[in-house]
């Protein structure tokens, strides 16, 4: 007979095994108290190491942008000032070095973009213009989309397609 079932039975006879184990669960009836405070002192350790990981893992760094001038991309919001477009070998290049990467990663990498789009309750896009968008900078017209880089986001956040286009999603 287990502690917890016998204080149990002391401060009210009519309770029995039964009502025991819907109180305390199966386990608790058939286990010394000291078996179970010793498997929470080990359980809590594995679940502080098990959630300081995943808290380490969520953090995101910058990607490796290789030859591309990060410094010029994130002066040059909306594509206005032209300094982007420099770089569009290089990104070419590289973009597939990105997928896989998370949202968090690309925003430290490339700033905030330009424009996000949701597509559906699943899928997202960030956009990056390369060449100036009218509707954001001063003294553009032009009648064609801009040159843009989108970063297709899956249902969680990692980068599933990179396309340099000027068609919209």
């Amino acid at each position: 007979m287990s502690k917890q079932f016998y204080l149990a039975s002391i401060l009210n006879p009519k309770i029995d095994s039964f009502q025991i184990n819907l109180i305390l669960g199966p386990s608790s009836v058939n286990k010394p108290l000291h078996l179970q405070s010793m498997k929470t002192r080990l359980l809590s350790p594995i679940v502080f190491a098990l959630i300081f990981s995943l808290s380490l893992a969520s953090c995101s760094q910058k990607l490796d942008t290789e030859g591309l001038n990060i410094e010029n991309w994130k002066e040059d919001r909306y594509g206005c000032k032209g300094l982007r477009i420099q770089d569009i070998g290089e990104l070419e290049r590289i973009k597939n070095n990105f997928l896989g990467a998370s949202n968090q990663a690309l925003i430290k990498t490339f700033g905030r973009p330009d424009r996000v789009e949701l597509v559906d309750k699943s899928q997202s896009f960030f956009f990056y213009f390369l060449e100036a968008s009218p509707e954001n900078c001063e003294g553009v017209e032009s009648e064609k989309e801009p040159l843009k880089v989108l970063f297709r986001m899956n249902a969680i956040s990692k980068v599933s397609e990179i396309t340099i286009t000027d068609l919209n999603p």
